[in-house]
């Protein structure tokens, strides 16, 4: 049992009982091990180990643990790990691991520790496997689709520009094709310019966060909705200030949102309102869109909010909620829909602040 709270960060191990149960019932795979000959002995492993190698623990006890998990052309690597591990230095890698079903990949930590004169270790695998591959499939996925689609649209576009240019104005046939072909094709150019802002926003890291006046983007996306849609009626109650953590794709999520509300509202004068409310700590800005259009339609709600599963039939109509709901999420904030005292739709931007 270990008191010195020094050498624990705060900790007082006095159940050992206890950390065993935590580690037996925790999903990562974890192995004890000792140095035999260089090589990271098994001293145990607990039940994630079991079900995630695929290796029954009377198999790998007191077996070198890389004659399991290691593919023979990883080994040059797995023994540069395993002799940091025995200088006494942590690892963090991500590595691909032999399982009884298969490579895999996952996060490994190696981390050591004194016992007696030796240096014996842990080692701690998160299994990736499905994450790096969606990850890699969406990357691919998105650079062909981004390059074929918008080239493709580009074709598409410019022979059709050709085709009503070479018509009557008041040919049926050029009313029959800008109503019936050029609306499609300004969707997908549409749904393509989301996709390339979307891969923008999920690429940033956390360092590209900032401080950003949250005012002066709504100050200016209200000046923008009120040319573009001079027959809508734009209110905008807002504060000197706003300071936000986020990034200067903000802006685009926000006219997102404002081109939103006038775009599915059918009235002839649709009613926008912009406002920004604080919590008593200061410690959350929401930025509120609100409209006097139809409701966002219940399914899509749930699916972009994260209450109900994607499926065939319930998932969101386009791209650009989820490009406000990821772009948000990016800075630790998130998307809340409501209903507006106009009759129609909140939707609230909860944003932290830079205090």
């Amino acid at each position: 049992m270990f008191d010195d709270t020094s050498r624990t960060g705060g900790w007082q191990i006095t159940d050992v009982e206890g950390f065993v149960h935590l580690i037996e019932h925790i999903q990562d795979a974890i192995v004890a091990f000792k140095f035999v000959d260089g090589q990271p002995t098994v001293r145990a492993v607990n039940e994630a180990f079991v079900s995630n190698f695929g290796y029954d623990r009377e198999r790998v006890l007191e077996q070198s643990l890389n004659r399991f998990v290691v593919p023979e052309w990883l080994l040059a690597e797995a023994a540069e790990l395993d002799q940091r591990t025995e200088s006494g230095e942590i690892n963090y890698r991500q590595v691909q691991r032999r399982t009884a079903d298969g490579l895999r990949d996952f996060l490994y930590r190696g981390i050591p520790y004194e016992y007696g004169d030796e240096i014996d270790g842990f080692a701690i695998y998160t299994d990736l496997t499905d994450i790096v591959r969606k990850e890699r499939q969406l990357k691919v996925l998105h650079r062909i689709l981004r390059h074929n689609l918008r080239n493709e649209l580009m074709r598409i576009t410019g022979y059709l520009n050709d085709l009503i240019a070479g018509l009557d104005d008041e040919s049926e046939l050029k009313t029959h094709i800008e109503e019936t072909i050029q609306s499609p094709v300004d969707n997908l150019r549409t749904l393509t310019d989301e996709a390339t802002q979307i891969n923008r926003v999920l690429s940033a890291s956390q360092d590209d966060l900032t401080e950003v006046d949250a005012v002066a983007i709504l100050q200016d996306s209200v000046k923008r909705l009120r040319r573009q849609f001079p027959g809508a009626t734009v209110e905008a109650d807002l504060q000197s200030t706003a300071p936000v953590v986020a990034t200067t794709e903000l802006r685009t999520a926000v006219d997102n949102v404002l081109e939103n509300a006038v775009e599915h509202n059918p009235a002839d004068a649709p009613r926008v309102a912009v406002s920004i409310e604080s919590d008593e700590a200061d410690e959350w800005i929401d930025i509120l869109v609100e409209d006097d259009g139809p409701l966002i339609p219940e399914d899509e709600r749930e699916v972009v909010s994260g209450r109900a599963e994607i499926t065939p039939r319930k998932h969101a109509s386009g791209l650009g909620l989820w490009l406000v709901k990821w772009t948000v999420e990016t800075y630790g904030g998130n998307v809340y829909f409501e209903e507006s005292d106009l009759g129609g739709n909140r939707i609230r931007l909860r944003l932290r602040t830079t205090e």
